[in-house]
């Protein structure tokens, strides 16, 4: 996507986590580990989604496709991290560096509406539960999730295009562990104030519209619990809810403060901080906090492990 007489530079450097090397040790074997198990919770999450017919529910299905998302984005910049710890020189080519980004957003945007579907589908189950089968059908869960994938495909392929357009003749180094939008949008060496407005344009509206639809949600849901005569069923109602709202907490904490604000000329040591919690932190938290309560799954977990022991 970038012509060889738009830019002087083949390759950035990452600057990564400046630390001792035996902090560097250390900070290798954690994200290691914690790359392995996200990827293990996440995997055995969609595999008892779609071994166990009790789980074949919308919510359990967008549960499935929130987990294939969580590890699209431990896959898009972890592997390339751990190497780069290896490493003294942390080196990535122009294209690998936007496709990384494009990645991240792409994966991120589709997160953000899958979301909203999951608040949507929430809603619904508590507030308009006897239409709820009739309103959320294997058919409309499709054709949400379909748009959820597609619309965060798209969406960020235009505003990354450009992007690559711009010319980079130097500086080449991008002051993260990874190609993310603040750091890459620093380095054109052209005017890039229109660029810049469309991603901010383009991020936030989407981010922000999400998370008010995801607010409003809970906005109605709270309206309903709390109108509910029986203290068992306000408990267990909230409790369907409890996992989500912790996961978008975490997850829009960390994503609004990093993109909905205007670019700076400097990336500091708390927004990769930041960074972390929504590359790493979520979706390894993610499989904990879904199923660390839920009986369905914790009892199709069983039945999985006891077919497991009688074929061997």
């Amino acid at each position: 996507m970038l012509s060889e007489n738009q830019s002087s530079i083949h390759e950035f450097i990452l600057m990564g986590f400046s630390n001792p090397p035996e902090v560097q040790v250390f900070l290798l074997t954690l994200f290691l580990l914690t790359y392995i198990v996200t990827i293990y919770g996440n995997m055995m999450i969609i595999t008892i989604v779609q071994l166990h017919q009790q789980l074949h529910t919308p919510m359990y299905l967008f549960l499935s496709h929130l987990a294939l998302i969580e590890i699209g984005h431990m896959t898009n910049t972890i592997p390339k991290m751990l190497a780069d710890f290896l490493k003294e020189k942390k080196i990535i080519s122009i294209v690998g560096c936007f496709t990384q980004l494009y990645f991240n957003l792409f994966l991120g945007l589709t997160e953000n509406f899958l979301l909203v579907l999951m608040a949507y589908d929430r809603y619904l189950a508590i507030c308009k539960p006897l239409n709820y089968t009739t309103l959320m059908n294997a058919r409309v869960c499709r054709y949400f999730t379909t748009g959820c994938w597609v619309g965060g495909l798209l969406a960020p392929l235009f505003p990354v295009i450009m992007l690559c357009r711009l010319p980079f003749c130097g500086p080449n180094r991008i002051n993260h562990f990874f190609c993310d939008l603040a750091p890459v949008l620093i380095l054109p060496c052209r005017n890039k104030s229109f660029i810049e407005l469309i991603f901010f344009m383009c991020i936030s509206s989407m981010g922000l519209g999400c998370f008010s639809l995801i607010v409003l949600s809970y906005v109605n849901i709270i309206v309903t619990i709390l109108r509910m005569p029986s203290a068992k069923g306000r408990q267990k109602a909230f409790s369907t809810c409890s996992a989500h709202l912790i996961v978008v907490s975490i997850y829009y904490g960390s994503v609004l403060y990093m993109y909905v604000r205007p670019s700076e000329k400097d990336i500091r040591d708390t927004d990769k901080i930041v960074s972390v919690f929504y590359c790493v932190v979520t979706p390894f938290m993610n499989p904990f906090i879904y199923t660390l309560r839920n009986k369905q799954v914790h009892e199709a977990f069983k039945i999985m492990i006891t077919k497991k022991r009688a074929i061997l």
